[in-house]
């Protein structure tokens, strides 16, 4: 089916938001707007990107723990976790309870290695120009995150869909950036449009669709606990949201 191109200017854009505190923890798409505090490699090692930088350059931004931050944070990681099992009443010193703070932390930081990723290191020799502009889908892509209410497993799966714009990806490129984003302490709105937004920036199309359908351990282990239930959350930019027969197209052909 022949498909209508916005001019660029309609895409959406997300907001930058301004602190007038001069707030360094503002973040855009999970990136941080300003300088991130940590140990280790010196200040002039790590340039922090300009607050008047292009929304469309944030994907390039810096990352926010190293592997080295890993490295210096897993005792008091560890030792927290030590001070969470003597809280529960249990004794840290017992036989199957040893090495499990250590483990506890080491998964921990696992679960959460979206925080050493850049979308750039994925991306960057992965966009292709090509001279295609019907819709390239990647469905049923496996997603695990934790919920950051309550650090618990999120897990589903993950639909995208774009409409080039002389310009295509990798197609695991697609999967990495939902473990990059995904990696990470979330809630599912946030993180549908941190995938949408970063597949936007990085190629330009003319639309983007993302889906994800998940379940949430903290409504099924906890409080109202019901065992079948999922959170399904979409992000629609470009011609994906203003052309009906777009998205129809797309919500079709991911549910075949």
């Amino acid at each position: 089916m022949e498909h209508s191109k916005p001019p660029a200017a309609q895409f959406p854009k997300a907001d930058k938001k301004e602190s007038g505190s001069g707030d360094a923890s503002s973040a855009f798409n999970g990136h941080f707007a300003g300088p991130v505090k940590r140990t280790g490699a010196p200040a002039a090692d790590r340039p922090a990107p300009s607050a008047s930088a292009s929304v469309m350059e944030s994907w390039k931004e810096e990352r926010t723990r190293s592997v080295e931050d890993n490295e210096m944070s897993l005792p008091s990681l560890a030792a927290a976790y030590t001070t969470i099992l003597r809280g529960l009443g249990e004794d840290p010193q017992r036989q199957g309870l040893l090495k499990t703070p250590w483990r506890a932390a080491t998964a921990m930081q696992f679960f959460t290695k979206g925080y050493q990723e850049k979308i750039i290191d994925v991306l960057n020799d992965a966009i292709f120009d090509e001279d295609h502009d019907e819709m390239v889908i990647v469905k049923d892509i496996d997603m695990f995150s934790m919920c950051e209410h309550h650090l618990v497993p999120i897990f589903g799966r993950v639909h995208i869909g774009y409409l080039p714009n002389k310009r295509v990806l990798g197609l695991s490129k697609l999967a990495r950036i939902v473990e990059i984003y995904s990696r990470r302490l979330q809630v599912q709105e946030r993180l549908t449009k941190q995938i949408a937004v970063a597949i936007t920036e990085a190629l330009q199309p003319t639309g983007v669709g993302v889906v994800i359908e998940a379940t949430h351990m903290c409504m099924v282990m906890r409080g109202v606990q019901k065992m079948n239930s999922k959170t399904v959350t979409s992000t629609m930019l470009g011609v994906f949201r203003e052309d009906p027969k777009t998205r129809d197209e797309f919500l079709t052909l991911i549910r075949s």
